[in-house]
């Protein structure tokens, strides 16, 4: 037995069954959830509990972000979403359809991301439009967050489910 095929039976390089598909989402909603529209959250704690110069810091960076992310909709919104749609569009087909699993498990991936990219641009729309400050702007940040952590509680759940089933059938199939 040579070493490459050991290597292939010990790690399965199929995506649910691969232990580095995990660890990449685990550290997507991870990330996801710790920057709240690009801002992080410790930061939004930190402003919370002590203002001064964390809270200065806090809106600052807020504004930053949401000029950034209001210029890149703005600019670029419609042909973003139409590529988001056809990417989603195409991996779901070849997933679903043709029954790649790879495919299905980057879907699985991009799109609750795309959802919270939504959710991210609508926040930033309501925090220029409205201009919240200090405690209206922690809660405005933190619903956004708790927002985000369901769809990846969500996503987490559907996922998981998804990959055991198809690693029971693999395994009941025989590969």
């Amino acid at each position: 037995m040579d070493w490459y095929q050991t290597v292939f039976e010990l790690i399965d390089m199929r995506s649910f069954s691969n232990l580095w598909y995990w660890i990449a989402l685990a550290v997507l909603w991870s990330s996801a959830s710790h920057f709240v529209i690009g801002v992080p959250f410790d930061l939004v704690q930190r402003a919370a509990r002590s203002g001064g110069q964390a809270e200065q810091d806090l809106a600052d960076l807020v504004r930053i972000n949401v000029n950034r992310i209001l210029y890149i909709t703005g600019n670029a919104g419609t042909l973003l979403m139409s590529l988001a749609s056809f990417l989603l569009t195409v991996l779901a087909m070849l997933g679903w359809v043709y029954g790649s699993e790879f495919c299905q498990a980057v879907f699985l991936l991009l799109f609750p991301m795309c959802l919270v990219a939504l959710l991210s641009a609508r926040t930033a729309r309501r925090i220029a439009a409205q201009a919240p400050e200090g405690q209206q702007l922690h809660r405005r940040l933190k619903r956004h967050r708790f927002y985000t952590q369901a769809i990846g509680m969500v996503s987490i759940f559907v996922t998981a489910f998804w990959g055991m089933l198809q690693n029971m059938q693999i395994g009941v199939l025989g590969g």
